[in-house]
Order: structure tokens, then C-alpha cells, then sequence
């Protein structure tokens, strides 16, 4: 009995370049770098649907934001009226009277985060959307940055001019509003979440809110009052970066908590 033969190695046809398979690992990678981009082009593109949604929808209601200003400026004259005409004690503490009427005007703003969609109906269809769901809740949680922000740049000439306080670094100062910003708003949108079908959201959310953002506020108040009154000794960097880990940490964590809290 003969051997079988074997079969002739492919050889490479006159002109033309060999034919080259690539390896599964490699086309396995590919493929999965295909995925995560067409996974995160689908959450970037929800995030920014949501906060063009948002910002369009508190613009058309632009009473509600006025509203929202005189409230904040209401409680720093409350704040100074209460202090009297100490102008020292007055300037030392701006910073905390800036970040409190924020914090109590923020409570107003997060509460209707999810309100608009929960009295119309909507709630249910945005989740039934082809959109993620982290991507609500980060599209949510930016545009209630943005809003805080456009509060605090409001609220801060105010602030200085009733406790006769001066800024000393503004560059920093911008910063820390935004980030302290970003440390009330990422957390309450997500109780926010938590609290939208409960009949008492109005008071349920300041007590979930207020005692979990105390070590960013705490923050937020030491860098803004040192870029007020000075840093002879350099702490302020040590603040603000205690507020971006705190920032980071709610980000983080509220995201990937979104979902469980939304479709429950």
C-alpha cells in the first residue's frame, strides 16, 4: 500500500503578492475595537441629546431660572442681614454664604430634573429609546452643571458686593465653581432619580442630598474662601484636589448606579 500524497503547498500565482491570512487574535481585536467605538459613539451622541433636551426645555421655562437667581440672591441677603454689620466677619465668610445659597438653590434645580418627564409620561418612553442609560444620567447631570454654574457666575458679584469680600486669584476661583458645580449636581441628579415617583421629593431629596456632599462642599468652601482672603499658607491645591477625587468618585459611582435606580 502506497502513502497518500500530499497535497502541494500553495504557491504564489506570478505577479501578484501571496495571499496573507491574518490570525483570529487579531481579527478577534478588531473586532471588539469596532464595538467599543460604535458603544461609545452611541453613549456620547445620548449624552448630548440629553443635554441639548434639557438646556431647550429650561430655556423655554426661563422663569423658572430668574426664579431660581432671586431665590439665591434672597438667601445671601438673609445671610447678611442675620450677620449684621460686621464687615469683617462678613468678607471672612463670603466664600461659605456663596456656596450655601448655592447648595439651597441647587434643591430647586435637581427637582426638576426628572420632573418634566415623570408629570407628562416620558419617562418610560426615554428609557423604551434606543439611548443608554448612563447616558441620561451624564447628559442629565452636565446640563445641571452647566445651569449651577450659570447660577454661581450670577450669584458671585452679588456675593461680593454684600460682604465686601475681593478675589485675589479668579482664575482658580472660575475652576472651583465649576467643579463644585459638578459635586452638587452629579449626586443630585441621581437622588433626584431616586425620589422622582415619591410623593415627598421636595423634602426627601435635601435629606439624601445634603448629608452626602458635605465633604465637597466642605471643599468647595475652604478653596473658594482662600482664593478670597489668601493662601500664605499653599493649601489651595490641596482642596481643590480633594474636591476633583470627591468629583470623580460621585461621577463614577452614580453612573454605573443610574441604571438600577431608573428602572426600578
Amino acid at each position: 500500500m502506497t502513502a497518500p500524497t500530499p497535497a502541494p503547498a500553495p504557491t504564489a500565482t506570478p505577479g501578484l503578492p501571496a495571499a496573507r491570512i491574518a490570525p483570529p487574535a487579531l481579527i478577534n481585536a478588531e473586532v471588539a475595537d469596532d464595538s467599543l467605538a460604535i458603544v461609545l459613539r452611541e453613549v456620547l451622541g445620548g449624552i448630548v441629546a440629553v443635554i441639548r433636551k434639557d438646556l431647550l426645555v429650561e430655556w423655554r421655562a426661563r422663569a423658572q431660572i430668574v426664579a431660581l437667581l432671586g431665590f439665591a440672591a434672597v438667601v445671601l441677603l438673609l445671610f447678611s442681614f442675620a450677620v449684621g454689620p460686621d464687615s469683617v466677619t462678613l468678607a471672612a465668610h463670603a466664600g461659605g454664604y456663596l456656596w450655601l445659597a448655592l447648595l439651597l438653590a441647587s434643591t430647586l434645580l435637581l427637582a426638576r430634573s426628572l420632573q418634566t418627564e415623570v408629570e407628562s409620561g416620558a419617562l418610560e418612553s426615554l428609557l423604551l429609546a434606543p439611548v443608554r442609560a448612563p447616558s441620561i444620567f451624564y447628559g442629565k447631570a452636565v446640563a445641571n452643571t452647566i445651569l449651577l454654574g450659570l447660577v454661581s457666575v450670577v450669584a458671585l458679584p452679588l456675593d461680593l458686593a454684600i460682604t465686601g469680600a475681593t478675589v485675589i486669584s479668579p482664575g482658580p476661583l472660575l475652576g472651583i465653581l465649576a467643579l463644585g458645580a459638578a459635586g452638587i449636581a452629579a449626586p443630585g441628579t441621581f437622588y433626584a432619580a431616586l425620589t422622582a415617583r415619591v410623593a415627598g421629593k421636595q423634602l426627601l431629596l435635601p435629606l439624601l442630598l445634603f448629608p452626602l456632599i458635605v465633604p465637597a462642599l466642605l471643599a468647595a468652601v475652604k478653596s473658594t474662601t482662600l482664593t478670597m482672603t489668601g493662601d500664605p499658607m499653599g493649601q489651595l491645591p490641596s482642596w481643590i484636589a480633594l474636591l476633583v477625587a470627591f468629583d470623580l468618585i460621585y461621577w463614577s459611582l452614580c453612573g454605573l448606579l443610574f441604571e438600577r435606580v431608573i428602572e426600578t
